[in-house]
């Protein structure tokens, strides 16, 4: 990518967004931090000297345009990272409206609101749209319902999102993260009711690994899907 490259991250605050956000710091490139509120945006610049700070709730999507209108936007984006998730188990049997509504409204209408509003953007700069997803993006096992349509979601957006936006030069890439060591992997066994080892999942870093070879990719090629399962 281009010197001082300008990214947007969401899910900088712990695993793989906050990986992500350190190599990318390191490197010299411009980093606009999402955050839902703005005690977490203070955390956030705190965690991140220099970098910039974007205020909106995911969990809200309908007002996240509303939110950003208040706010001073980069006028250059190289690339828009899609980092933040939640996850809350649960059989169909038992999920509510409002915990389908929650996965939803976070993992893939706040991305696409995102991605909308900061596609003018990334079409001038011929940027990148990088959507971090999950293994559950591409199968559903029990009790996974709720995160796996959200994901299955995502990868059907960024797919059509690649078919449209190719010609203005934006790249799209889609990375299918297995278990990876994280404070969402924490939860996600606590609700399995099994113990955590972070030493058995992959290393965050590892993951950001992969998304900076995507991003990094000379422009006479693209990535589009990249799975990435542990190693051991």
């Amino acid at each position: 990518m281009a010197d001082m490259a300008t990214h947007v991250i969401t899910g900088a605050g712990s695993g793989i967004g906050a990986a992500v956000a350190r190599r990318l710091r390191a490197r010299g490139d411009e980093l606009v931090l999402h955050a839902r509120d703005a005690g977490r945006a203070k955390e956030l610049a705190g965690q991140y000297p220099g970098s910039r700070t974007l205020v909106g709730d995911l969990a809200d999507p309908d007002k996240l345009s509303w939110a950003f209108s208040h706010q001073s936007l980069p006028d250059r984006i190289d690339s828009l990272l899609h980092i933040a998730g939640v996850v809350d188990l649960g059989p169909v049997g038992e999920l509510t409206p409002k915990t389908w509504r929650h996965q939803l409204n976070v993992n893939l209408i706040a991305p696409a609101e995102l991605t909308r509003h900061f596609l003018p953007q990334l079409r001038l700069a011929q940027g990148h749209v990088v959507f971090v997803n999950s293994g559950a993006g591409l199968s559903a096992h029990a009790d996974w319902s709720a995160y796996a349509a959200s994901k299955h979601g995502l990868k059907a957006l960024a797919d059509s999102l690649r078919h449209e936006e190719h010609g203005n030069g934006v790249r799209v890439t889609s990375v299918y993260p297995g278990r990876t060591a994280s404070p969402m992997q924490a939860k996600v066994h606590q609700q399995e009711g099994k113990p955590y080892e972070a030493s058995r999942w992959i290393d965050p870093e590892s993951v950001a690994t992969t998304v900076l070879v995507a991003l990094d990719l000379p422009r006479d090629a693209e990535i589009n899907d990249l799975t990435v399962r542990p190693g051991r």
